[in-house]
């Protein structure tokens, strides 16, 4: 988990996490050197599972997801944000999907039961597509969300170092080196409930065309440096 200002609502998300992990599974948080008192919201829950680390400076929530994948230790990782709320059996469902894939990506409802985003949903017809779901990625048509994704540990050394040059969009760049490795789970069910807000890093509306061309260019880096770690990590 990246944590910045969240002092509002890290403390259901933490919740809804620690009541489905197992004895010897741990939370570990990166907190981006967060103004308000989220560290110690987060502290006040007296749980041995939970390690924080506490960043000197305020890097974005791309390095603090990248500070927290290197300190984990479990054979399997999961991403989340802070103002989430995990469903029930998200665990459970997820680690099977990670038997028989590197990584998963999971849908979500949103908390309240307002609608969700326009992007459609994941499909489980897409886990033999990745060379569709690429290209998806790189048109904006496949919503991976990296609150409703998890990995195994033979994906660290792929995933990370995280290319200097991103400063968002960490599950698109999981995504892509899933999907390149060809080995990506789509669960259909929804396995959180997504907290919008006006807080939000993922923006809520339309980006400039500028912003996009970007991004896509952004996005065909990414591939090429996936590919080429793949190629590597098989070699």
């Amino acid at each position: 988990m990246a944590s910045y200002r969240g002092a509002s609502y890290v403390l259901e998300q933490l919740e809804s996490i620690l009541e489905q992990l197992e004895v010897n599974d741990e939370v570990v948080i990166v907190d981006d050197a967060s103004p308000d008192n989220t560290v110690e919201t987060i502290r006040s829950i007296a749980d041995p599972r939970i390690r924080l680390i506490e960043s000197p400076g305020n890097r974005g929530y791309v390095r603090a997801f990248e500070t927290a994948v290197l300190a984990s230790r479990g054979e399997y990782v999961f991403l989340s944000d802070q103002d989430d709320v995990w469903v029930p059996g998200r665990v459970a469902a997820m680690l099977t999907a990670l038997q028989s894939a590197r990584v998963v990506a999971s849908n979500f409802e949103i908390l309240g039961g307002d609608s969700r985003p326009w992007i459609p949903p994941l499909r489980s017809t897409w886990d033999a597509r990745p060379g569709a779901n690429l290209l998806g990625i790189m048109v904006g048509y496949r919503a991976y969300y990296g609150c409703g994704m998890a990995f195994r540990r033979d994906m660290v050394p792929i995933f990370t170092p995280i290319p200097p040059y991103m400063r968002e969009s960490h599950d698109l760049w999981l995504a892509i080196c899933g999907n390149l490795a060809g080995s990506v789970a789509h669960l259909e069910q929804a396995t959180l409930l997504r907290r919008l807000h006006e807080t939000n890093e993922t923006p809520a509306g339309f980006r400039s065309l500028g912003r996009i061309i970007a991004a896509r260019i952004m996005l065909a880096r990414l591939i090429v440096e996936a590919r080429r770690r793949i190629k590597r990590s098989a070699g």
